[in-house]
């Protein structure tokens, strides 16, 4: 794309992208904002970024072998 021609986007890889991005925000913010506990809310912090990033893993490279990695 912009540096290499190696990687290939689509608008749809850039809206997914952007859509995972966007819903990793906005539940963040949520539980930043409604939980007072400091360890719940490390928790689920990190509950909520270690579950992104089985999804980005999943659409690139299909680590589960779902019909979303295109196998």
């Amino acid at each position: 794309m912009q540096f290499t021609n190696e990687v290939n986007w689509s608008f749809l890889d850039f809206l997914v992208a952007g859509i995972l991005l966007l819903s990793t925000v906005v539940a963040i913010e949520f539980v930043v904002q409604n939980i007072n506990k400091k360890s719940i809310k490390l928790l689920l912090i990190l509950g909520i970024l270690a579950i992104i990033i089985l999804i980005w893993i999943e659409l690139a490279v299909g680590i589960f072998g779902t019909p979303l990695a295109g196998s």
